[in-house]
């Protein structure tokens, strides 16, 4: 079809208990499109399963759950959580965020003690007193008696300020409360203070005795080895939890997402006391399914009303636009994205995407004829098709590729090329043209103007002749498009007096006319004049004509000095768009050209090798595959910027004055989109 889907607008009114469900269903049929709306609705929801699915993604990644492939799941699988689903997930989470912030303080000490112990290690065999090191250490020590209730309070006290050490271990059984506390030297005012709080009785260092006592380094050493004994239990408790969880995490947070969406949806909708009220746009062809279903799903409770879009008032003062739902073919919809990539077109104006299709294949194969290279993109195309996991990335270009793939070919057969090959067609050329016209041809049409290719010159300028030709074809189908266009959307100046309505196409119709006559040895006469001048006056003069038709005052909107201005550069702009954009298909040929040069290149200098024997041989072989691999690559890569280009440029902006908006449904499953 060459006009997009008809659309009908909802209204429904839906009790709240009812909304959840209703949404569901919305978000996995993708059948309804809502317009943009401020969220002006109830938020605190929203934010609370934000931050609980920020939670759990978190806590999953810490125990070692796989939270990027449990993010892939697909929504058709999934269901919204249950009323124990939220209580069960904060579980989940304070269960694992306590671990977590277990580990993560037991590291700091760990940290803390081994840093302490690196740095008596240091000084453990200086031939210096132990009642020196205060001035010449970082360190500050004080060893010393505190019974068990004062070292848990020094603990608690001093937290990460100071490592207090037992040595009790270390010591003789009876001699029991002894500690070593140690703390930096900025903090040794703040550790004194409360070693005083707790009746900590000094232990005195003998004044001849050298470097860090030994009980101090072994205490060190066992409080971290100590540390590193309850890291392994909680590396132990993260594997046992992540083994236990993991099927809660598969099915919460897909649920929560699944949840979110709907949240930040219904937060953009008018809510009463017991109700939302929402609209939105649905094809006509999915409308009647869609209230059938939605009153079956709410017993009948929900209120719908369907519009069509000329009794929408929103539409009727240009205040919204109605989406644009285009349905297709598998050939052309491997199209679609090269006319929406460019924009969306109005609704109720012409599809452009089945004429793109056919414009893209038949240029690409024009510029690409090679029967190799395109079964190459033809074959590629097909595995892509197929299926295959590795190719599923490059899905939406399976088709394209088989569409551009089979046209390289068939132009390759025009051409004669088989991966370079200039020979391999010649003798079923010869006996098809000489059964249609009698005498035998090497190629069904010559590009390369050489005599012993059987081409010329003259047979040059008639290909690009041909190129100018479709190119021609293409611009008037373009202007054609927007002038019905503009008939639809009654914007009938645009239609009729614009350079790209009636009057331009008229004069860039009679303009190609005298082309041909002149070719054709015709001469210029007076009547050429009239033709060429009538668009041109309607044209410069086509505004004041429309003014006057219309009855609109004054006539001269802006001045007869504007006027005449306007009027002169819009004429000037007119005729050397359209002969710039003619022009432009010589590309066409132009790149055509350039194919059948480099296949030419490849192809003889690999025969070349191939006559100096079997080490040319292999050259000529290697030459052959990296010859036609650069050709596919490079120059397929190239020519399609080329055919994007021309129809961005030479079609597209012939009737894309105003972008459209593209039906994009609420769907839960955004990759099916």
């Amino acid at each position: 079809m060459l006009r997009p889907q008809k659309m009908i607008f909802f209204e429904l009114s839906v009790f709240k208990h009812d909304m959840d469900a209703v949404l569901e269903y919305l978000g996995r049929k993708g059948a309804i499109h809502f317009p943009e709306t401020e969220n002006n609705g109830e938020k605190i929801k929203v934010s609370r399963i934000s931050n609980l699915i920020e939670r759990l993604r978190a806590a999953g990644i810490y125990t070692g759950i796989d939270i990027k492939t449990i993010e892939t799941i697909s929504e058709d699988n999934v269901s919204l959580p249950g009323e124990d689903d939220e209580a069960r997930a904060n579980d989940i989470c304070f269960i694992i965020e306590n671990l977590k912030n277990k580990q993560i303080k037991i590291e700091h000490e760990r940290q803390r003690v081994s840093e302490t112990l690196n740095e008596a290690k240091a000084f453990s065999k200086m031939n210096i007193r132990f009642s020196d090191l205060d001035q010449l250490s970082y360190l500050t020590l004080r060893i010393g008696r505190v019974d068990l209730k004062g070292q848990n309070e020094l603990k608690q006290s001093l937290k990460d300020r100071a490592i207090i050490i037992s040595l009790d271990n270390i010591l003789e059984p009876d001699d029991t409360g002894r500690i070593l506390a140690a703390t930096s030297r900025k903090g040794r005012f703040s550790l004194d203070s409360q070693l005083k709080k707790v009746s900590f009785e000094p232990i005195k260092v003998p004044e001849d005795f050298k470097g860090i006592p030994s009980e101090m380094v072994a205490g060190l050493e066992a409080e971290l080895q100590g540390i590193e004994n309850e890291l392994t239990v909680i590396e132990k408790q993260k594997k046992d939890l992540c083994l236990r969880l993991e099927r809660d995490f598969r099915r919460l947070i897909p649920s929560f997402k699944m949840t979110l969406v709907i949240e930040e949806l219904k937060s953009g909708f008018t809510v009463t006391e017991n109700l939302y009220l929402f609209s939105g746009w649905t094809p006509a062809e999915m409308a009647a399914e869609v209230s059938k279903e939605l009153l079956e799903l709410t017993a009948g409770r929900a209120a719908i009303k369907t519009f069509s879009p000329e009794e929408v008032s929103a539409v009727k003062e240009g205040k919204d636009k109605v989406p644009v739902f285009v349905k297709h073919g598998a050939f052309v919809k491997g199209f679609q994205g090269v006319v929406f990539s460019y924009g969306s077109p109005l609704y109720g104006t012409i599809d452009p995407t089945p004429l793109v299709a056919f414009f893209f294949t038949l240029l690409f194969g024009i510029m690409f004829g090679d029967v190799g290279h395109g079964f190459t993109l033809f074959f590629a195309g097909l595995l892509i098709n197929l299926g295959i996991k590795k190719l599923k990335g490059f899905s939406k270009f399976g088709t394209p590729l088989i569409s551009i793939g089979i046209s390289s070919m068939i132009f390759g057969i025009v051409f004669g090329s088989v991966f370079t090959n200039e020979m391999l067609l010649i003798e079923p050329t010869r006996m098809i043209t000489g059964a249609i016209t009698g005498t035998p041809q090497d190629r069904f049409v010559f590009i390369m103007p050489l005599a012993e290719t059987g081409g010329s010159i003259t047979k040059l300028l008639y290909f690009f002749g041909f190129t100018i030709a479709i190119g021609a074809i293409i611009i008037s189908i373009g202007l054609i498009i927007n002038i019905i266009n503009h008939c639809i959307l009654k914007r009938y100046e645009e239609a009729f007096f614009s350079k790209t309505g009636l009057a331009g196409l008229a004069l860039f119709w009679y303009a190609l006319f005298i082309v041909v006559h002149l070719l054709l040895g015709v001469r210029f006469g007076f009547y050429d004049i009239a033709g060429l001048l009538i668009p041109v006056v309607c044209i410069f003069f086509g505004p004041v004509i429309w003014r006057i038709i219309a009855r609109k005052k004054p006539v001269l909107k802006h001045g007869l000095m504007t006027f005449i201005m306007e009027g002169f550069v819009e004429v000037l702009e007119t005729v050397s768009t359209y002969v710039s954009n003619t022009v432009s298909f010589l590309r066409v040929g132009a790149f055509a050209l350039s194919h059948t040069v480099l296949s030419f290149i490849v192809f003889t200098f690999s025969e070349m090798l191939v006559h100096s024997g079997t080490v040319g041989t292999i050259g000529a072989v290697i030459l052959l595959i990296f010859g036609n691999l650069l050709i596919v690559v490079l120059e397929g890569m190239i020519v399609a910027i080329q055919v994007m280009r021309l129809q961005y440029y030479e079609f597209f902006n012939k009737f894309f004055v105003e972008t459209g908006v593209e039906f994009s449904p609420f769907r839960f499953n955004k990759k099916k989109t």
